[in-house]
């Protein structure tokens, strides 16, 4: 198992920026893939970007040219650093690890955008 604890969220107004971290438990290069998603009010779970051992990268067409999601190895962390952030972007974000078969999640960190 993987244990995964994301920071980062908070309130920002619309055209503002936000970084979120997830710290994991063991070396992210160990990793199949490392990912956020995001869940709205009402609304299913989405990936928002994903990234894998080789460092493939892949983004939902809504935040292209807008979110970028990387890593440190050292700090054994992935990142999502949003610009651009629109209300449509509220919601719960979730980080995610596949490693041996098995999808870890961690708790989630609420991003509100809003004036």
């Amino acid at each position: 198992q993987v244990q995964l604890v994301e920071s980062g969220g908070g309130l920002v107004q619309p055209g503002g920026s936000l970084k979120l971290s997830c710290a994991a438990s063991r070396s992210i290069f160990s990793l199949n893939l490392m990912a956020w998603y995001r869940q709205a009010p009402g609304k299913e779970r989405e990936l928002v970007a994903e990234i894998t051992s080789s460092g493939t990268l892949t983004y939902a067409n809504s935040v292209k040219g807008r979110f970028t999601i990387s890593r440190d190895g050292a700090k054994n962390t992935e990142y999502l650093q949003m610009n651009d952030l629109k209300p449509e972007d509220t919601a719960v974000y979730y980080c995610s690890a596949i490693w041996n078969g098995r999808q870890d999640w961690g708790q989630g960190t609420q991003v509100t955008v809003s004036s």
